[in-house]
């Protein structure tokens, strides 16, 4: 069995899951898990395909949380038009923004993105209607296509889940088409690449603003969620949660963010309250268990393991 026609079956059996996993598990946990997947998702599509390393994502994530929020509760915005005006916007600081940081290469590219993210968290937090620590509340869930109501929880995640795989889908699209395989040259052998003609840094900046805006749809959807867009989801802790999700899960992988989200995702819902200053201590101690022994990330382990059984079974 191929990795490329095994990885199709694990995306099948994931999604399979997805669907009849809100008759035993609280949907809007799994909604929250969908929604940090696709965050994580957004980042292995720039460091996974084209090996740019960005510690400023949480910006994006809580520029189109803040923009879907205002734009659903003062505007009266159905949730996709919501979506889609956040997810413009986003697009636009992304390809403004990325046009400055690939002028540098690796660390100093991270360095730059944080510094960027730093900017947006502290123009959200001067900005009036943020309410600062108190988050921007009470946003209506609203009706998609103005027919379908969003407040019951179980339609909600569906929604989610749909959202969620359409822009899986394009991701899957994008890393698979030419673009993609330039991308990947570019990772390997950047020179090589120049040498050959391509212009580099255009392909660098688009990347860039391509996984801004999936980062964009994860920190909307949050918001149509929760009805709260707060200044975690600007902040540069966000990032890398989105970066320790995406080494659990597996690098390169386009499905691996989903076991990355879901192992972060569980290990805060099951310790929070009196246990929240446990969460760091724990999540080091998986990541460093995980890089120790799983290097190619849990999805490397499933991948192992599945090839292991059928080849047993045969």
């Amino acid at each position: 069995m191929s990795t490329s026609s095994l990885e199709k079956k694990i995306i099948l059996a994931v999604l399979v899951l997805a669907l009849v996993l809100p008759a035993w598990l609280y949907p809007v946990l799994l909604a929250q898990l969908a929604c940090m997947a696709l965050f994580a998702c957004s980042l292995n599509l720039l460091f996974g395909y084209a090996g740019l390393l960005s510690f400023g994502h949480a910006a994006f994530f809580g520029i189109a949380a803040y923009a879907t929020g205002y734009a659903t509760k003062e505007w009266g915005f159905t949730p996709e038009l919501a979506l889609l005006g956040a997810l413009l916007l986003v697009l636009v600081v992304a390809y403004i923004s990325g046009s400055l940081a690939i002028r540098r290469k690796g660390i100093y590219f991270s360095m730059i993105t944080l510094a960027l993210s730093q900017l947006v968290y502290f123009l959200i937090v001067a900005a009036p209607f943020s309410q600062n620590e108190d988050g921007y509340q009470g946003v209506p869930r609203g009706a998609f296509l103005g027919l379908i109501d969003l407040a019951n929880n179980y339609v909600v995640y569906y929604f989610v889940l749909l959202v969620v795989a359409l822009t899986w889908w394009g991701v899957y699209r994008v890393v698979n088409s030419p673009y993609g395989e330039v991308l990947k040259a570019i990772k390997d052998n950047e020179q090589r690449v120049v040498s050959l003609g391509y212009n580099v840094n255009r392909y660098k900046v688009l990347a860039f603003t391509l996984s801004a805006g999936v980062a964009a749809i994860a920190g909307g959807l949050k918001t149509i969620v929760f009805g709260l867009a707060s200044l975690s989801d600007v902040h540069w802790h966000l990032s890398t949660d989105g970066v320790i999700m995406m080494i659990l899960g597996g690098i390169g992988s386009i499905i691996a963010p989903v076991f990355g989200a879901t192992i972060l995702v569980l290990v805060h819902h099951m310790l929070s309250g009196e246990f929240d200053a446990l969460v760091p201590v724990i999540m080091g101690g998986i990541f460093v268990a995980c890089v120790l022994a799983f290097r190619g990330g849990v999805i490397q382990y499933i991948q192992t393991l599945v090839r292991a059984l059928t080849g047993r079974s045969s």
